[in-house]
Formats: C-alpha cells, structure tokens, sequence
C-alpha cells in the first residue's frame, strides 16, 4: 500500500473526527460564535475535499488491484464528507428548532458512530490484505532484483568472453600477417637461388667451352 496515500488517510480520519466534533459543539452555539465555529468547520471540509483529490490522484497511480480497494475507500469517505456538508446546511439554515436540531444530531452521530464501526472493521481487514500484499510485493521485487543481478553478472562474464576472443582473433590476424611475410620472403629467395643456379650453369658451361677450345688449339 502506498505510505503517501496512508498519510493523506490518517490526516483525513483526524480531520473528520475533529469536523463532527465542531458540528455537535456548534450546534449549541449562537451568534457570532455559531458564525465563527461554521467558517472553522467549512475551511476544515475545504481541507478535507484537497485530501480526497490528493487521495484519489494517488490510488489512480497505483496497480490495478491495490487502486480498486482504495478507490472504494475513498467512496465512503466522500460520503462521510457529504454527511459533513449536510449538517454544516442544517447548521447554517437555522430552520429548524433545537429539538428537531438535537433529534437530527443524534440520529447522525448514531449513523457516524455505526459507519465509523464499520468503516474501522473494514479498514483493519483491507489493511491486512494489502500488508499481505504488500509481502508479496516486496518478495516479488526481491527476486527480480536477484535476478537482476543474476543478469549483470552473466554480462559482464559474457563481455569478458568477448573481449578475450576479439584478443585471439587480433593475435591471429598477427599471425597469419608473420606468416604472409614469410611465405613472401621465401618465395623471393626461392627465386634468387633459381637464378643464382642459372648463372653458376651458365658460368661453367662458358668455362668448360673455352677449356676444350684451348686443348683444342693447343692439340692441333
């Protein structure tokens, strides 16, 4: 459950009970006094409508299953408060006489104490399903954050596997770049000695050639 919509809850509760209280008391009042106590009541119900909307702004906010339970909440507390603005009427008409007055005023104190009973029993009972959920909740959001982890580890093993791959794959572009120069630089000296052996033959030839002319001359 969310720990802001609980505390516009606690100060809506305060502030109810302390309206109903001002309603009674101001029911016995006149003048200016009666004056003075319905201006206080009105600017509290005033406060109390801005709890309701920030209430209502904040359930909306929520997961589904948690915004149904508050939004139901916040459906008999409006009606409470509107239970608030029909007395204030009552109290401001002056219409009626003081026993139709203190009739009415037990009659709604009796229908706010029976509600109050309810609403209490309700209260404890939803606030036990939504602390159960809210276990839930929190051992659901302790296992993703696990798995998360979980998750980050494996990455970076895998980026650490990578990077040692991409290192073998540049040695051996390294290797195979010595290799190319070797087989280049053996290809070159093959080629030499080739011609290297052309010239010795070449050379011995010319010189086996004059060998047998000058025996040939000196012979004849």
């Amino acid at each position: 459950m969310s720990e802001v919509f609980e505390g516009y809850e606690r100060q809506y509760c305060e502030l109810s009970a302390n309206l109903s209280r001002k309603c009674t008391a101001t029911g016995a009042l006149n003048g200016e006094q009666k004056k003075q106590k319905v201006s206080e009541i009105k600017a509290g119900i005033d406060e109390a409508e801005a709890l309701i909307r920030k209430m209502d702004l904040e359930a909306r906010s929520l997961q589904p299953n948690v915004k149904a339970v508050l939004l139901a909440k916040l459906r008999e507390y409006k009606s409470d408060l509107n239970n608030l603005k029909t007395e204030v009427k009552r109290i401001v008409s002056g219409n009626l006489n003081a026993a139709a007055r203190d009739e009415l005023l037990e009659s709604g104190m009796a229908d706010t104490l029976t509600a109050s009973a309810d609403q209490r029993t309700r209260l404890v009972t939803t606030t036990e399903r939504l602390g159960k959920s809210g276990d839930r909740i929190k051992e659901s959001r302790r296992t993703m954050l696990e798995t998360e982890e979980l998750g980050v580890s494996i990455l970076q093993d895998l980026h650490s596997q990578r990077q040692s791959l991409l290192h073998a794959n540049n040695t051996l572009h390294g290797v195979d770049d010595n290799v190319g120069r070797s087989k280049k630089l053996l290809t070159n000296m093959s080629r030499r000695m080739s011609r290297n052996k052309w010239m010795i033959g070449s050379i011995i030839a010319v010189l086996v050639i004059a060998i047998a002319l000058i025996l040939y001359f000196k012979l004849k």
